[in-house]
């Protein structure tokens, strides 16, 4: 980039809200039928929301609008599984709220309940391209919790926040595996096939408890008290949220696919380290993959793990979503733009790549309509760079979140 706007950059980023931003680049990848635009700009309008984009022959920037620069410009990178903002940078007891240990089974636990907007692990991953997380608890448990999406900027929980519950997270394999209970695979899937049969009857209870409108008819029975648990495994049966399963192996795999199918499941497969083996199955049921982070340790329940998983799914026409995932070491995260180059260097295409940091995940996480690529109307996500975003020598030289730009990687 010039030297000239290198320095102009700092003092842009600089401002907490612009109310009117143009963003030029050398090259703009919308993820859309756009396609890449050579020069192209993007307007954004006083509501951070995506106003006009094409070419910067054809759109003409309004005098007083402030500008940005950068060689290349793609739509915010989604990390489609973390537990960034529960599990915190400083990695002591008073920041690690991403596994709670006193129970297998515990739906009823709310990721926006500990989520922490200003951990500086948040910023940190922003400064690499990543504008949008679905993030909270870690697998660990037969069922963690549930998850939430948010926006990697802003301070308090409400100013992050885009969908306040996801998922449900759940594990099964080595991972959710107890000297006492669960201590095997069978009593992984017998604890969740019991606990779904335990929501449909208390359903039924308060279905039959509604409120009747005809006059004269009997007084309904009395609901039953209200549980946490089966209201969060209700939302799953109904189809509201999805069941989002942590399982490497094969036969962990093969079980969630029939737990799914005999429930009627809406399943997201993440992990799946042997996925490549299920392939015909997976793609029969139309489960999506938050494919482990390629470059994760290929030992214990990884290791059979390939680097080329994400392009093997992506060819058979599985939707399929990088991941940043949990660590147990500092700094608690990975960079999910570090493993999607390592899926392109593995035969993924960059085009496919660029994809799965972006509008797969949007659409796997039902948020394509406010996020995942650059189009009119969407929010105003954008990361940009001084060059290709998969080469190891490029820096994020800043995003933008909802119209208000933020710096990128110190150089």
């Amino acid at each position: 980039m010039p030297t000239a706007l290198t320095r102009l950059l700092p003092l842009l980023f600089a401002s907490q809200a612009i109310a009117q931003l143009a963003v030029l680049g050398d090259r703009v990848h919308t993820v859309s039928p756009s396609g890449v635009i050579q020069q192209g700009v993007v307007l954004i309008n006083p509501q951070g929301k995506i106003d006009r984009i094409g070419p910067a022959s054809d759109i003409a920037i309004p005098e007083g609008w402030k500008t940005i620069r950068a060689a290349v410009v793609v739509p915010g990178f989604i990390d489609a599984r973390s537990s960034v903002g529960l599990s915190g940078l400083l990695n002591q007891r008073h920041d690690q709220d991403q596994l709670e240990t006193s129970t297998a089974i515990q739906p009823e636990l709310r990721a926006i309940d500990a989520y922490n907007p200003n951990d500086p692990l948040v910023e940190w991953v922003r400064s690499l391209g990543v504008t949008t997380l679905h993030t909270g608890h870690a697998p660990g448990e037969l069922i963690s919790g549930q998850t939430c999406i948010v926006k990697t900027a802003g301070s308090t929980l409400e100013q992050s926040l885009l969908r306040e519950t996801a998922a449900l997270s759940a594990t099964l394999g080595d991972g959710a595996r107890r000297d006492n209970s669960p201590g095997t695979r069978a009593k992984m899937v017998s604890m969740l096939r019991e606990q779904f049969i335990k929501a449909q009857e208390y359903q039924r209870a308060r279905d039959k408890a509604a409120p009747v409108s005809a006059a004269g008819e009997n007084k309904p029975p009395t609901p039953p008290a209200r549980d946490l648990r089966m209201e969060a495994l209700c939302r799953v049966l109904s189809g509201e949220i999805p069941f989002m399963v942590n399982a490497q192996r094969a036969q962990d795999i093969s079980a969630a696919l029939r737990l799914a199918d005999e429930f009627k499941l809406r399943l997201i497969l993440e992990g799946g380290s042997e996925s490549y083996l299920l392939i015909d199955a997976l793609k029969a049921a139309r489960v999506p993959v938050l494919v482990h982070p390629p470059m994760a340790r290929a030992y214990g329940e990884l290791e059979n793990a390939s680097m080329s998983t994400p392009r093997a799914l992506r060819d058979a026409g599985i939707n399929v979503a990088f991941q940043a995932g949990f660590e147990g070491y500092v700094p608690k995260t990975r960079v999910v733009l570090f493993e999607a180059a390592i899926a392109v260097r593995h035969g993924m295409s960059p085009d496919d790549a660029l994809a799965s940091l972006t509008i797969v995940p949007a659409r796997i996480l039902g948020i394509e309509g406010r996020v995942g690529s650059i189009a009119q109307g969407l929010d105003a996500d954008l990361a940009l760079f001084d060059g290709d975003p998969f080469e190891y020598t490029t820096h994020c030289v800043g995003t933008v979140i909802d119209g208000k730009p933020f710096t990128g990687t110190p150089r």
